[in-house]
């Protein structure tokens, strides 16, 4: 298996895209409100009953995450629409992009139940009910 070259030892006249995974080409990501009660932890929990969704935090900015490839990006990892991409594309920088794979963000939802836990945990139970089951209780055998 090749190494990819550091950002700073790239091959003179390439491009950081070259030797890249095109990790900005396979989800995009778009801030939400940040949840101040159980409607908006509600949101958050069905966000992530659809495939394919995440929502994480980073500094004080909440992101909903879809995990889903561009449709132009090349088996190469090479935009296939380069010269007419978006905008948001032309805008995107690499200097700050994720060709390292060393991003950690603050909190980091996959499941509905993750943020139910943790909407309990700064909320409280919600209308006074516990998220967890409730505790089994023993069934008597009929006599």
């Amino acid at each position: 298996m090749t190494r990819k070259p550091t950002r700073d030892n790239l091959p003179d006249g390439s491009c950081l895209c070259e030797f890249c995974g095109a990790k900005c080409c396979r989800y995009f990501a778009l801030p939400i409100d940040t949840p101040k009660g159980w409607r908006e932890f509600d949101f958050m929990r069905w966000y992530l009953l659809h495939d394919k969704a995440t929502v994480f935090l980073d500094g004080d900015d909440w992101f909903l995450l879809v995990h889903a490839k561009c449709k132009m990006l090349q088996n190469d990892n090479l935009c296939g629409i380069y010269e007419t991409r978006p905008s948001i594309c032309r805008n995107y920088k690499t200097n700050k992009c994720e060709y390292e794979d060393r991003w950690v963000y603050d909190k980091y939802f996959e499941t509905p139940e993750q943020v139910a836990e943790y909407a309990e945990a700064l909320l409280g139970p919600k209308h006074g009910k516990n998220i967890r089951s409730p505790r089994v209780t023993k069934i008597e055998k009929a006599k």
